[in-house]
């Protein structure tokens, strides 16, 4: 169980955050651009499209049209979806969970179409192509 200094510390930290971020003031779903438009404190409009999100890859646009943003301006709600988006992760581009960005990271550099990757695998290619998986057991 928490004890009271674990609430002053956790109220202190929340007041240092919100002095120094900010924080959502209004949000929505812009049918026409695809969009989710995000108003912040500081007068900075934060706009991204779903699919760049976690948890919103498949989202319709009537699953997007309900908006909350919890009371201390840090969360972004869908209740239609139950997903949620965190103000802060947004601003340093976290649009998902570290282990998700990386696999979308990973599914980005595996669709280039690159010289330089062209040229690896003709080289990959002539010393025999990718090596055979051994059956273990």
């Amino acid at each position: 169980m928490a004890s009271r200094d674990d609430f002053k510390i956790a109220n202190q930290r929340a007041k240092n955050l919100q002095a120094s971020n900010p924080r959502a003031v209004s949000a929505h779903y812009d049918r026409r651009s695809g969009r989710i438009v995000i108003n912040l404190s500081s007068k900075l409009t934060l706009s991204l499209s779903p699919q760049d999100a976690q948890g919103f890859e498949n989202a319709r646009p009537s699953q997007l049209e309900e908006i909350e943003i919890t009371p201390s301006g840090f969360g972004i709600h869908f209740p239609k979806l139950d997903a949620d988006l965190y103000v802060p992760g947004l601003l340093e581009g976290l649009l998902g969970s570290r282990k998700w960005m990386a696999s979308r990271l990973g599914q980005t550099g595996g669709q280039s179409r690159s010289a330089a990757k062209k040229a690896a695998s003709r080289a990959n290619g002539k010393l025999g192509g990718r090596p055979k998986k051994v059956a273990k057991g």
